[in-house]
């Protein structure tokens, strides 16, 4: 926890299960509910970053994979199309 003089907890995986270190940032938005604006965001690892983008890309959710260090896996742009 910050502020309780200990080290921040390194971001996580999103995975269900998965305890690894994430290394990607999935941005993502389900257009039959969310407007342009809203965006969500899941982490990834790298051994899960393609199924997690494979999960979204499979429902057409729009979709964008930027690797946590600012290099993009994909464009990075987030619009009506799927970037995987």
């Amino acid at each position: 926890m910050i502020g309780l003089g200990g080290e921040p907890e390194p971001l996580t995986c999103s995975r269900a299960g998965c305890r690894e270190q994430a290394a990607w940032r999935i941005e993502w938005r389900n257009p039959r509910i969310h407007t342009a604006d809203r965006v969500k965001v899941w982490l990834a690892c790298g051994e899960h970053v393609d199924f997690l983008r494979e999960f979204l890309a499979a429902r057409d959710f729009p979709l964008a994979v930027v690797a946590l260090d600012g290099g993009a896996l994909d464009d990075g742009a987030l619009d009506d199309r799927t970037t995987a």
